[in-house]
């Protein structure tokens, strides 16, 4: 019981991003910015803090990245 307890604090200051666009054709800073978040193949997830700057970045590339659940 006092494992699940861990795990729900433990996730709730993290995020998923997943990437739903193709760098192809978009400006170097997007491609750096999608790079930033360690992201590489379409439709990868990954898993990073959720803070101001992550939140940021992917307020940046809305069209290439999506937060989710």
């Amino acid at each position: 019981m006092a494992t699940k307890v861990k795990k729900a604090a433990k996730a709730a200051g993290k995020i998923k991003v997943k990437m739903i666009g193709s760098v192809i054709g978009c400006p170097e800073k997007q491609r750096a910015t999608v790079r930033g978040l360690g992201l590489r193949k379409m439709h990868q997830v990954v898993e990073r803090m959720d803070t101001p700057e992550i939140r940021g970045m992917v307020k940046k590339v809305p069209h290439l990245v999506a937060i989710v659940e």
